[in-house]
């Protein structure tokens, strides 16, 4: 079976359609991978983890060094150290060292086929809005949440308006710095650079809005292109 010819709707900041873009097979029509996904996504957490907790142990805590009483003959049971684990102020049994290393090797066509996985599946369950660019003129708050209520507006987007953690992840293809500033103040948005668009990131928030996506799709393309053949998928309509 050939699969269908994808397309979407390219919205402008009012919520009104302008124009319609094809989409590539290779972003857009693979197939869900869901234990691909979950090994990219934990070894990413991993990988962020700063690794700065650390606890000291009783040879490593200060003092201690006299035995806090006779062996025997007190009636109390036997110590060797205050600075033993089981003792306030003593060393931490089993705790958190900052020698250990959380990285995980992630190989680059695993990395991009879970990228194209994740962006697909966004796809076909309607998360991902394309508008054809953001036109501010100075950083406003008032005028993002004026595009995100006129998004809102769009057939089945209506959480853009409602939901309050989450909410979406507004894909540049580039700096813009008025447009990243007018989003900031609102806590269930993000910004971010196509380059920087990660499964973690997708799957954090509930729609993906992709900015000027002839271009944002060409870096997309790039990313999600290795010499690993991949299985296309017929996406219904």
């Amino acid at each position: 079976m050939t699969a269908k010819t994808l397309q979407a709707n390219v919205y402008s900041q009012a919520g009104t359609e302008v124009s319609k873009i094809t989409l590539s097979e290779k972003i857009f029509g693979v197939a869900w991978n869901a234990d691909l996904v979950h090994d990219v996504v934990v070894s990413m957490q991993s990988n962020a983890r700063a690794g700065t907790a650390h606890t000291k142990t009783r040879g490593e805590v200060r003092g201690g060094g006299k035995k806090p009483w006779k062996q025997k003959g007190t009636g109390r049971a036997r110590h060797g150290s205050t600075r033993s684990p089981i003792w306030s102020g003593g060393g931490i049994a089993h705790g958190p060292r900052n020698d250990k290393d959380y990285t995980r090797k992630i190989n680059k066509n695993v990395r991009a086929k879970a990228l194209a996985s994740v962006l697909s599946q966004k796809f076909i369950d309607g998360e991902v809005i394309f508008i054809d660019s953001f036109s501010f003129e100075t950083a406003k708050t008032a005028a993002a949440r004026k595009v995100l209520m006129a998004l809102s507006h769009i057939d089945g987007k209506n959480e853009l308006a409602t939901k309050r953690k989450n909410t979406a992840l507004i894909v540049l293809p580039g700096r813009d710095e008025h447009a990243e500033l007018s989003f900031r103040n609102f806590g269930n948005v993000e910004t971010i650079s196509v380059k920087d668009v990660n499964p973690v990131a997708l799957l954090t928030y509930k729609y993906v809005v992709v900015a000027k996506p002839e271009e944002s799709l060409k870096v997309l393309e790039a990313r999600v292109s290795t010499k690993t053949a991949r299985k296309a998928i017929t996406v219904k309509s």
